[in-house]
């Protein structure tokens, strides 16, 4: 906790984060934003001859496509959910008087349709179901958005709203893991380019629960998570900077996802934390970009 606390201080003194009272929520500097900027070029130069299709969707998706995909059965602790004022004018009038008193005021709010995004691939899936069947050849989809994980924390590197940059698979079973392990063998070079040393393990999501913690082990039995690790705010619990993600046919199947020979598609997605990359560049690095090694700043900036 004291290196997560120290490093935190640290980007908050010189500017690079901003405090806004609350864990895990900050303010970015200009100079931050331009080290993500620079690392998403890298990712668009590495994936850029894939051909992928650019989606953008907003960090807040359809509560209806939220409910159907089961994120609260596994994940209900990291939800997050929007509400608003629905009331009279009396309703009103009372919230006020709960607010100037330091009383509850949000227990009139009311879910809305909308729900903020527990990762950038989830409003995808829902969205090319409605296409019609894939082609022969798959889909190949580059993501970018802004995620939602309740979290609250003092590790900077473990934010609740933070960006995440995905490239989505669909296809065959060997299509998908084929660009998987790709990612993974990229991931590594696009570290090691940067100068960070890494490790890749196999790893599994934080389900809720017993029941998920079977789900966790079964996880990491059949392979299906691996994660790229880099030392941020501890040597001895790495942070996961990347992730590399085999669904099987589990997405396929619950969106109706089929292939042009109408079998069900498999999904694979590779997830980029946009956030941890350009802090493990700045604790690796020092917090002045001007003073990182020459190799680097060539790889980003050129």
């Amino acid at each position: 906790m004291d290196m997560q606390t120290s490093f935190l201080d640290r980007l908050f003194e010189s500017g690079l984060l901003i405090d806004t009272g609350i864990d895990g929520l900050y303010g970015r500097s200009g100079q931050f934003e331009e080290v993500i900027a620079a690392f998403e070029r890298l990712i668009d130069k590495v994936g850029g001859g894939d051909g992928a299709e650019a989606v953008r969707f907003p960090p807040g998706m359809n509560r209806a496509f939220f409910e159907k995909s089961g994120y609260m059965k596994s994940f209900p602790q990291l939800a997050g959910t929007v509400h608003s004022f629905c009331g009279s004018e009396l309703d009103h009038v009372s919230l006020l008087q709960c607010m100037e008193v330091g009383e509850d005021w949000t227990k009139g709010q009311e879910a809305t349709d909308i729900v903020l995004t527990p990762a950038a691939c989830y409003p995808l899936y829902p969205t090319v179901a409605k296409r019609g069947n894939l082609p022969k050849t798959g889909g190949l989809f580059d993501l970018q958005s802004y995620c939602f994980r309740h979290e609250p924390s003092k590790d900077p590197a473990r934010q609740q709203l933070f960006r995440m940059r995905e490239y989505v698979c669909m296809g065959t079973e060997a299509h998908v893991t084929d660009f998987r392990q790709r990612w993974m063998d990229r991931g590594v070079e696009m570290m090691k380019a940067v100068g960070l040393e890494v490790t890749i393990d196999i790893a599994n999501d934080p389900f809720f629960g017993r029941a998920g913690k079977m789900l966790a082990n079964n996880q990491r039995d059949q392979n299906l998570k691996f994660e790229l690790l880099i030392p941020i705010t501890s040597s001895a619990n790495p942070t996961a900077c990347m992730s590399f993600n085999y669904h099987q046919d589990a997405f396929g199947t619950k969106w109706g996802l089929n292939l042009e020979d109408g079998s069900v598609a498999h999904t694979a997605c590779v997830g980029f934390g946009l956030e941890r990359i350009a802090l493990a560049l700045f604790h690796h690095h020092g917090l002045d970009v001007k003073q990182w090694p020459a190799s680097v700043r060539k790889t980003l900036w050129g």
